[in-house]
Protein backbone atom coordinates (compact mmCIF):
# COMPACT_ATOMS: atom_id res chain seq x y z
CA UNK A 1 0.00 0.00 0.00
CA UNK A 2 1.47 3.19 -0.92
CA UNK A 3 2.65 6.11 1.64
CA UNK A 4 0.38 9.43 0.41
CA UNK A 5 1.86 12.74 0.85
CA UNK A 6 -0.96 14.98 2.28
CA UNK A 7 0.45 18.23 1.44
CA UNK A 8 -0.11 17.33 -2.28
CA UNK A 9 -3.72 18.73 -3.83
CA UNK A 10 -5.82 15.55 -3.57
CA UNK A 11 -8.15 14.56 -6.63
CA UNK A 12 -11.19 14.60 -5.08
CA UNK A 13 -13.11 16.28 -7.85
CA UNK A 14 -14.08 19.75 -8.41
CA UNK A 15 -12.59 22.84 -6.71
CA UNK A 16 -15.20 23.36 -3.50
CA UNK A 17 -17.60 26.13 -4.13
CA UNK A 18 -17.08 30.05 -3.97
CA UNK A 19 -18.08 31.10 -0.36
CA UNK A 20 -16.63 27.81 1.00
CA UNK A 21 -14.15 27.78 4.48
CA UNK A 22 -12.84 25.12 5.78
CA UNK A 23 -11.23 25.19 9.10
CA UNK A 24 -10.67 23.34 12.41
CA UNK A 25 -13.52 22.97 14.70
CA UNK A 26 -13.42 24.11 18.07
CA UNK A 27 -15.81 23.67 21.59
CA UNK A 28 -17.45 27.04 20.41
CA UNK A 29 -19.13 25.09 17.41
CA UNK A 30 -21.19 22.64 18.93
CA UNK A 31 -24.23 24.02 18.25
CA UNK A 32 -23.19 23.89 14.29
CA UNK A 33 -21.57 20.72 14.69
CA UNK A 34 -25.25 19.13 16.25
CA UNK A 35 -26.88 21.19 13.62
CA UNK A 36 -24.73 19.67 10.89
CA UNK A 37 -25.73 16.32 12.40
CA UNK A 38 -29.44 17.08 12.76
CA UNK A 39 -30.04 17.95 8.86
CA UNK A 40 -28.57 14.94 7.31
CA UNK A 41 -30.54 12.48 5.58
CA UNK A 42 -31.22 9.36 6.18
CA UNK A 43 -29.11 7.94 3.68
CA UNK A 44 -25.94 9.79 4.80
CA UNK A 45 -26.93 9.13 8.68
CA UNK A 46 -26.67 5.41 7.26
CA UNK A 47 -23.14 5.87 5.45
CA UNK A 48 -21.63 7.60 8.58
CA UNK A 49 -23.12 5.68 11.45
CA UNK A 50 -23.36 2.11 9.29
CA UNK A 51 -26.80 2.14 10.55
CA UNK A 52 -29.92 4.51 10.51
CA UNK A 53 -30.52 6.63 14.11
CA UNK A 54 -33.23 8.87 14.60
CA UNK A 55 -32.78 12.81 15.72
CA UNK A 56 -31.62 11.76 19.09
CA UNK A 57 -28.98 9.13 18.80
CA UNK A 58 -27.47 11.73 16.02
CA UNK A 59 -28.41 14.47 18.73
CA UNK A 60 -26.37 12.43 21.41
CA UNK A 61 -23.30 11.85 18.87
CA UNK A 62 -22.94 15.35 18.10
CA UNK A 63 -22.71 16.06 21.87
CA UNK A 64 -19.96 13.07 22.30
CA UNK A 65 -17.56 14.28 18.90
CA UNK A 66 -17.37 17.44 21.11
CA UNK A 67 -15.76 15.58 24.04
CA UNK A 68 -14.49 12.73 22.26
CA UNK A 69 -10.22 12.72 21.81
CA UNK A 70 -9.64 14.02 18.66
CA UNK A 71 -9.96 16.55 16.00
CA UNK A 72 -12.92 17.79 14.02
CA UNK A 73 -12.69 20.10 10.96
CA UNK A 74 -15.80 21.48 8.83
CA UNK A 75 -16.54 23.08 5.52
CA UNK A 76 -18.41 26.48 6.30
CA UNK A 77 -20.68 27.75 2.87
CA UNK A 78 -22.00 31.06 4.08
CA UNK A 79 -21.27 30.70 7.58
CA UNK A 80 -22.99 27.69 7.26
CA UNK A 81 -21.31 24.25 8.80
CA UNK A 82 -22.17 21.80 5.83
CA UNK A 83 -19.21 19.22 5.49
CA UNK A 84 -17.60 17.88 8.70
CA UNK A 85 -14.59 15.53 9.14
CA UNK A 86 -13.42 13.59 12.29
CA UNK A 87 -9.95 12.12 13.29
CA UNK A 88 -10.29 9.53 15.95
CA UNK A 89 -7.68 7.04 17.76
CA UNK A 90 -8.42 3.67 16.26
CA UNK A 91 -8.45 0.89 18.73
CA UNK A 92 -6.61 0.63 21.87
CA UNK A 93 -3.51 2.36 20.23
CA UNK A 94 -4.43 5.94 21.46
CA UNK A 95 -5.57 7.67 24.34
CA UNK A 96 -6.26 10.85 26.17
CA UNK A 97 -4.49 13.52 24.09
CA UNK A 98 -2.95 11.50 21.78
CA UNK A 99 -3.90 9.31 18.26
CA UNK A 100 -1.77 6.92 18.59
CA UNK A 101 0.18 5.10 15.30
CA UNK A 102 -3.51 4.20 13.32
CA UNK A 103 -6.52 7.00 13.48
CA UNK A 104 -9.76 6.64 12.13
CA UNK A 105 -11.48 9.48 9.91
CA UNK A 106 -15.08 9.85 9.00
CA UNK A 107 -16.60 12.19 6.44
CA UNK A 108 -20.21 13.71 6.24
CA UNK A 109 -21.12 16.21 3.67
CA UNK A 110 -25.09 17.35 3.40
CA UNK A 111 -27.01 16.89 0.47
CA UNK A 112 -27.16 19.69 -2.14
CA UNK A 113 -23.56 20.27 -1.30
CA UNK A 114 -22.01 17.13 -2.38
CA UNK A 115 -19.54 16.59 -5.57
CA UNK A 116 -18.17 19.85 -5.13
CA UNK A 117 -14.72 18.71 -3.44
CA UNK A 118 -15.51 19.55 0.26
CA UNK A 119 -14.60 16.10 0.78
CA UNK A 120 -11.34 16.04 -0.60
CA UNK A 121 -10.65 19.10 1.38
CA UNK A 122 -11.83 17.75 4.57
CA UNK A 123 -9.55 14.52 3.91
CA UNK A 124 -6.88 16.48 3.20
CA UNK A 125 -6.71 18.70 6.25
CA UNK A 126 -7.56 14.89 8.33
CA UNK A 127 -4.33 13.50 6.97
CA UNK A 128 -2.04 16.03 7.44
CA UNK A 129 -3.10 16.33 11.39
CA UNK A 130 -2.86 13.11 11.61
CA UNK A 131 0.30 12.97 10.06
CA UNK A 132 2.02 15.66 12.22
CA UNK A 133 0.71 13.51 15.44
CA UNK A 134 2.88 10.30 14.21
CA UNK A 135 -0.21 8.58 12.92
CA UNK A 136 1.04 6.27 10.59
CA UNK A 137 -1.67 5.03 8.88
CA UNK A 138 -5.42 6.88 8.53
CA UNK A 139 -8.22 3.93 8.62
CA UNK A 140 -11.63 4.76 6.46
CA UNK A 141 -14.99 2.89 6.58
CA UNK A 142 -18.07 3.25 4.84
CA UNK A 143 -21.21 1.16 3.26
CA UNK A 144 -20.38 -0.69 0.31
CA UNK A 145 -22.92 1.63 -1.27
CA UNK A 146 -21.30 5.13 -0.48
CA UNK A 147 -19.33 4.78 -4.02
CA UNK A 148 -18.09 8.30 -3.59
CA UNK A 149 -16.02 7.31 -0.32
CA UNK A 150 -14.44 4.29 -1.81
CA UNK A 151 -13.84 6.43 -5.04
CA UNK A 152 -12.04 9.10 -2.91
CA UNK A 153 -10.25 6.27 -1.02
CA UNK A 154 -8.97 5.19 -4.14
CA UNK A 155 -7.78 8.35 -5.82
CA UNK A 156 -5.49 8.38 -2.98
CA UNK A 157 -3.92 4.95 -3.71
CA UNK A 158 -5.61 2.74 -1.28
CA UNK A 159 -6.93 -0.34 -1.08
CA UNK A 160 -10.33 -0.62 -0.42
CA UNK A 161 -11.50 -4.05 1.27
CA UNK A 162 -14.68 -5.44 2.09
CA UNK A 163 -14.96 -6.43 5.72
CA UNK A 164 -18.03 -7.64 7.59
CA UNK A 165 -20.06 -5.79 5.27
CA UNK A 166 -18.15 -2.54 5.17
CA UNK A 167 -15.66 -0.74 3.33
CA UNK A 168 -12.27 -0.33 4.58
CA UNK A 169 -9.04 1.34 3.50
CA UNK A 170 -6.10 2.27 5.03
CA UNK A 171 -4.02 5.03 4.11
CA UNK A 172 -0.06 4.87 4.92
CA UNK A 173 0.84 8.52 5.90
CA UNK A 174 4.51 9.75 5.58
CA UNK A 175 6.68 11.26 8.35
CA UNK A 176 6.03 14.63 9.28
CA UNK A 177 8.48 17.19 7.91
CA UNK A 178 9.55 20.66 9.28
CA UNK A 179 7.13 21.99 6.44
CA UNK A 180 4.02 19.70 6.87
CA UNK A 181 4.17 21.31 10.65
CA UNK A 182 5.07 24.49 10.09
CA UNK A 183 1.74 24.65 7.78
CA UNK A 184 -0.24 23.12 10.25
CA UNK A 185 0.44 25.48 12.92
CA UNK A 186 -0.19 28.58 10.71
CA UNK A 187 -3.05 27.06 9.24
CA UNK A 188 -4.46 26.19 12.93
CA UNK A 189 -3.58 30.29 14.03
CA UNK A 190 -5.74 31.47 11.05
CA UNK A 191 -8.49 28.30 12.10
CA UNK A 192 -8.67 29.78 15.32
CA UNK A 193 -8.73 33.79 14.08
CA UNK A 194 -11.99 32.69 11.70
CA UNK A 195 -13.62 31.20 14.78
CA UNK A 196 -13.11 34.04 16.64
CA UNK A 197 -14.30 36.20 14.46
CA UNK A 198 -17.53 34.00 13.58
CA UNK A 199 -18.48 33.63 17.49
CA UNK A 200 -17.12 37.59 18.69
CA UNK A 201 -18.82 37.38 22.35
CA UNK A 202 -15.78 34.10 23.35
CA UNK A 203 -12.53 33.33 22.18
CA UNK A 204 -12.85 29.22 21.43
CA UNK A 205 -10.60 26.99 23.61
CA UNK A 206 -8.46 24.11 21.71
CA UNK A 207 -10.04 20.89 21.71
Amino acid sequence: MPSIEPSTDLPSGPPPVMGALCRRLWPGDAVAVREHFLRLDREARASRFMAALGDAAVAAHAERAMRTPGLMFGVFVDGVLRGLGELRPHGPNGGVGRLGSRAEGALTVERGFRRAGHGGLLLERLAEAARNRGVRELHLRCLPVNGAMRRLACRLGAEVRLRDGESEAALRLTRPTALSLWREGMEGWLDLGLAAAASPPSLPRAA
